[in-house]
C-alpha cells in the first residue's frame, strides 16, 4: 500500500498503475515529507478542501501526462504544493511539473522491472547511491560533471516537451 491505497498484486518496478493515485503528504519537522492517507489529509485540511486538492492534483497530472505522452515522455509521478492566501483562496505554488518535482522517462526504451533512463534528478540520485553517505545534512558536494549531465537531461526534457 501507499498512502492507504492498496496497490495491485504482482507489480514490478516501474509498472504503470491502472489509474493515477493521489498520495498526499505533509511536512515533517525533520527530514522528508511524511506520506499520509486521504483521511489524514481530511483531518488536516477538512473534507471539502482535501477533496478539492485531490481532484485538482489528479486533473493536472492527467492533463500533463497526456501532453507529455504525445511527445514521447512518461510522467511517472509528480508532486504539487498548494497554499491558501489570507482570504482562503487556493493556489498551486512552488515549481510544477519540472524534472525536480517529477519523474520523466522516455517512452522509447521503457520497460518494467528496471530503473528506466530518465530526464530528471535520478542521475544525481544514482551518483549519490555510489557514495558512503548516511543521507544526513549537509549532503556531499556534487561533482561538476554530474551537474552538467543532469542539466543536459533537464534541457533535453524541455526541448522534447516544448517542440511543436
Amino acid at each position: 500500500t501507499v498512502c492507504g491505497i492498496r496497490l495491485p498484486a504482482g507489480l514490478k518496478q516501474c509498472d504503470k498503475l491502472p489509474e493515477p493515485i493521489y498520495t498526499p503528504s505533509t511536512k515533517a519537522d525533520v527530514g522528508h515529507d511524511e506520506n499520509i492517507d486521504f483521511e489524514g489529509s481530511c483531518k488536516i485540511a477538512g473534507v471539502e478542501l482535501a477533496t478539492k486538492l485531490r481532484d485538482l492534483s489528479l486533473d493536472i497530472y492527467k492533463m500533463a501526462r497526456d501532453y507529455a505522452a504525445e511527445r514521447g515522455i512518461i510522467i511517472a509521478d509528480t508532486k504539487f504544493e498548494f497554499g491558501l492566501d489570507s482570504a482562503g483562496r487556493l493556489y498551486l505554488i512552488d515549481e510544477v511539473l519540472t524534472p525536480d518535482s517529477s519523474r520523466f522517462w522516455p517512452v522509447v526504451g521503457y520497460c518494467t522491472g528496471i530503473s528506466p533512463p530518465s530526464f530528471d534528478k535520478q542521475y544525481v540520485r544514482d551518483y549519490l547511491d555510489t557514495l558512503d553517505w548516511d543521507r544526513t545534512a549537509p549532503g556531499p558536494k556534487i561533482p561538476r560533471e554530474v551537474l552538467i549531465k543532469t542539466s543536459e537531461k533537464y534541457r533535453e526534457a524541455l526541448t522534447i516537451l516544448t517542440a511543436t
